[in-house]
């Protein structure tokens, strides 16, 4: 289990996250899993390897180590079976760690048994093990894993006389030791220093889901079309406008305003031309009002302007030069004959009055400026 954190890399990747199981999920996965068990084989491989150094120094029997590379490659073995079955893709941790964290501990508490004379190897593995673990179990499997290991090693140290050694005596012993504890700890910090990039990939996923999500707050507040706010959110604007401004006893107006003869853009020009019209004309608002004003679109080819701080006479004056900006404008470039106008309605907020009022009002004075012949702006 020693060598598998070289793979773990693979484990806080995007691709591990959950999310749909697309056919490209599933073979990378695959592929992760593959990879990772086999860094588990290659370390029992490598503990093999010591044993049989330990082997030929006569501090355990020779049957130590094709034994315990046996088991752990039979281990490995059946995980790699239920990879390839792809059972593991149900699980919210495919990579079943805890599972195999768990055989692992089994194994090396039998062999501390078995070969007690040379208990460094697989005491030290026990450390690798649960650092290993640590990354995907919950404290709640880490607990379950550490009271297991609790009971096993209390009934090996208080229950036998078995003498869990560290052997040392001889060059070759003490050799084996030190490639024991270099590789432990090598692995630990191994361990540890990818817990910390993966904090940080955490970290900085985490900036970037908050930035998708502050975006995606931008899109469903936005119409798509023109860009401007959409009807709930200018709607939600308007409340909040009228509620400060009856709060701070600050003036506020709103004005309604409507793209003249629209419909007839429409059907000349055809409604890939109106698209344009609407958002070369929301264009031009944004450009021409100030950072404090709000500005959606409220239906079809009616827009509304909330100008807090702002008189009535100040917002008529403000409109009119609106009107006369958007009349200005080289619609040509649409076509030849094209020329697009705009009426407004405008209104000041009066003490006490409600979002709703003062919008009927606006509509009120909109619905005359229409009556009057269009392309002009009416105070109500």
């Amino acid at each position: 289990m020693q060598t598998a954190a070289p793979s773990l890399t693979s484990i806080a990747g995007p691709d591990a996250a959950d999310g749909d199981l697309t056919p490209d999920l599933l073979a990378r996965r695959a592929r992760q899993r593959r990879q990772m068990l086999g860094m588990v084989a290659l370390s029992y491989v490598v503990d093999g390897l010591i044993l049989l150094i330990y082997a030929y120094a006569g501090s355990t029997p020779l049957s130590t180590a094709p034994a315990y590379v046996i088991c752990g490659l039979l281990s490995v073995s059946s995980f790699w079976a239920l990879s390839e079955t792809r059972l593991n893709d149900r699980f919210k941790d495919h990579y079943f760690v805890v599972q195999q964290s768990s055989v692992s501990l089994v194994i090396m508490l039998m062999f501390l048994y078995i070969a007690p004379e040379v208990g460094c190897v697989f005491l030290c593995s026990l450390f690798v093990i649960f650092a290993f673990g640590s990354l995907r179990s919950t404290p709640q499997q880490t607990a379950v894993l550490w009271t297991v290991m609790t009971f096993g090693l209390a009934a090996l140290f208080l229950m036998t006389d078995k003498p869990i050694d560290m052997p040392n005596n001889t060059y070759i012993e003490r050799l084996a030791t030190l490639m024991v504890f270099v590789m432990t700890i090598g692995r630990c910090m191994f361990v540890g220093i990818f817990s910390s990039s993966l904090r940080e990939s955490l970290y900085k996923r985490g900036i970037e889901l908050r930035e998708a999500y502050k975006r995606i707050e931008e899109l469903a507040e936005l119409d798509e079309l023109t860009g401007s706010f959409n009807r709930r959110s200018i709607m939600r604007s308007l409340d909040d406008e009228v509620a400060r401004a009856h709060h701070t006893n600050m003036p506020c107006s709103v004005a309604l305003i409507d793209l003249d003869w629209f419909k007839k853009i429409n059907d000349l020009f055809g409604h890939p031309t109106g698209d344009e019209v609407l958002r070369t004309f929301a264009i031009t608002m944004f450009a021409n009002i100030r950072g404090i004003d709000k500005f959606g679109r409220y239906g079809g080819e009616e827009f509304l302007l909330i100008l807090p701080e702002t008189t009535d006479q100040a917002a008529e004056r403000t409109l009119d030069r609106l009107r006369a900006i958007i009349a200005d404008l080289d619609w040509s470039t649409f076509s030849h004959s094209m020329t697009v106008t705009i009426s407004a309605g405008v209104v000041a907020l009066q003490p006490n009055e409600t979002p709703d009022s003062v919008l009927a009002r606006a509509d009120a004075a909109l619905y005359r400026a229409k009556d009057m012949g269009r392309n002009r702006i009416i105070k109500g």
